[in-house]
C-alpha cells in the first residue's frame, strides 16, 4: 500500500543532514538560523521515530553510527534527486544533471563502459560522475549506488531492475611458450595437472565453466596464481605463467596476434550474461535514463564485444 503524502515523516532530516556533514549541532544551527538545542532535539526526535541511533555525541564533535552512515547516504541521494527533478521542472529541460554513482566490473568497466559514460559527461556539462571499479557485488541501495554493470547470473531481487546487455564468451588460453614447456592438454581433467591463473571467486572451489554434452558444467582446476583483476590475469597469461579462462572481449587482440593460443576448443562455448542494473523507482531520473540508453545502444554498435571467438 502506498503511503499518503501527509503521512510522510520528513521532520529532522534537514537538521540531521547538516549536523552529520558538519559534525556539529552548532555549525548546523548557524546555517539553519536556529539554536543548537533546536537542532539536537530535531535529530533526537528523528532517531526516536526511526528507533536507531544516527549520531554519536561527544563534547568535541559528532560522528555517524553505522546505521547513520546508511541513512545519510539515502537522504543525500533523495535530496539530490529532488533537486534534479525541481531543476528539470523549473527549466523545462530533461538533460541529465546531478551526480551519478556507478559501480563497474574492473577490466570490462575500464575498457568498455567508463569511456562511454565519460563521453556523456563531456556532452552534458551538469552530469557529474562517481565511478568505482571492482569484482565485489555491492549492495546498490545500502551503498547509494545509482547504477551497476554485473557479469554473471543475477539473484532475483525485487528492489532492482535489470536489462540484459549481452553475453561474454569464455575461452581457455595460454602463451605458446607455456604450451611448449608443459604436457599436452587434450582432456578437461588435464587442467588438474597444469598451472592455472584465476580471478576473484566466491567460495573456496576453483573451477572453470566448460561446455559439455549435457550443457555447461564446472571443471575443477589446479590454481597457481590468483589475481583480482582481469588485466593482471591477461598479463600473467601472456607472460607464460599458465592457462587462463578469459572472455573474448579481453583476449581477442592477443589471440589474433598469436601471443595467446586457445586450448580445449571442443569444450568451448561457455558464456556469462552481462546486465546493467539499478534500484527500482517510479521515476527514472534523466541522468540515469540517458546512461542506460547509451549502454543499450552499445550492444548494437559494439556487437563484437559479445561475440564468440572464431579462428
Amino acid at each position: 500500500m502506498d503511503t499518503p503524502m501527509d503521512a510522510l515523516q520528513l521532520d529532522g532530516i534537514p537538521e540531521f543532514l547538516l549536523a552529520a556533514q558538519l559534525q556539529s549541532f552548532t555549525a548546523a544551527a548557524l546555517q539553519l538560523g536556529v539554536t543548537s538545542s533546536a537542532v539536537g532535539k530535531s535529530v533526537s526526535r528523528l532517531e526516536k521515530r526511526l528507533g536507531i541511533k544516527l549520531l554519536h555525541r561527544t563534547t568535541r564533535k559528532l560522528s555517524l553510527s553505522s546505521e547513520g552512515e546508511i541513512y545519510l547516504a539515502t537522504c543525500q541521494r533523495v535530496m539530490e534527486d529532488l533537486q534534479e527533478t525541481e531543476g528539470c521542472l523549473s527549466t523545462g529541460l530533461v538533460e541529465p544533471r546531478g551526480r551519478l554513482r556507478i559501480d563497474l566490473p574492473a577490466a570490462f568497466g575500464r575498457r568498455h563502459i567508463a569511456p562511454l559514460v565519460i563521453a556523456l559527461a563531456r556532452k552534458y556539462a551538469q552530469l557529474d560522475l562517481t565511478m568505482t571499479f571492482g569484482e565485489r557485488t555491492v549492495d546498490l541501495i545500502a551503498e547509494g549506488i545509482d547504477l551497476s554493470v554485473r557479469i554473471g547470473e543475477l539473484n532475483n531481487d525485487p528492489e532492482l531492475v535489470a536489462r540484459h546487455l549481452g553475453d561474454q564468451h569464455l575461452v581457455i588460453c595460454a602463451s605458446p611458450d607455456y604450451l611448449r614447456q608443459h604436457a599436452p592438454i587434450n582432456q578437461k581433467t588435464d587442467l588438474l595437472q597444469q598451472d592455472c591463473v584465476i580471478g576473484w571467486r566466491k567460495g573456496s572451489r576453483a573451477s572453470w565453466l566448460l561446455q559439455g554434452p549435457n550443457g555447461v558444467e564446472h571443471q575443477d582446476i589446479r590454481v597457481r596464481h590468483e589475481f583480482g583483476d582481469g588485466e593482471m590475469m591477461l598479463k600473467a597469461t601472456v607472460e607464460g605463467h599458465g592457462l587462463c579462462q578469459l572472455p573474448t572481449w579481453l583476449v581477442g587482440e592477443q589471440l589474433r596476434s598469436g601471443e595467446l593460443v586457445t586450448v580445449l576448443d571442443h569444450y568451448a562455448g561457455a558464456r556469462m550474461p552481462i546486465h546493467v542494473i539499478w534500484p527500482k523507482t517510479r521515476y527514472l531520473q534523466p541522468k540515469l535514463r540517458t546512461v542506460i540508453d547509451e549502454l543499450l545502444r552499445m550492444t548494437e554498435t559494439h556487437a563484437e564485444l559479445f561475440s564468440p571467438w572464431s579462428h
